[in-house]
């Protein structure tokens, strides 16, 4: 179940990233308490995981997962570029999230 919530709270954690850019400088108000919303949901679910997974395991898998969604819902949603050495640095960072939920 830790493992559930680490991965539900670097999706929080994606959508708060990318909330920033529609919040104006904080001057627009739904986005805004959106974007504060999915920063405490993060936070609580990552505390929560963080009662049986180890701290630096799952902070570095919370942020290649917030990382990851980031990165790609710019290209998706904010036409930043997709070049081929770009994806392939996202992969290397899957891969890493994979390499340290293996090893756990």
């Amino acid at each position: 179940m830790a493992w559930f919530m680490l991965f539900v709270a670097g999706l929080f954690e994606t959508g708060w990233a990318i909330g920033l850019k529609y919040t104006d400088g904080f001057t627009r108000p739904v986005p805004t308490l959106l974007t504060a919303a999915s920063m405490i949901v993060s936070l609580v679910l990552l505390g929560l995981a963080l009662k049986t997974l180890p701290v630096g395991t799952a902070y570095a898998v919370w942020t290649g997962i917030g990382t990851i969604g980031t990165a790609l819902l710019g290209i998706w949603l904010l036409g930043e570029p997709a070049a081929a050495m770009r994806l392939a640095c996202i992969g290397l960072i899957v891969a890493g999230i994979v390499g340290l939920k293996v090893v756990s």
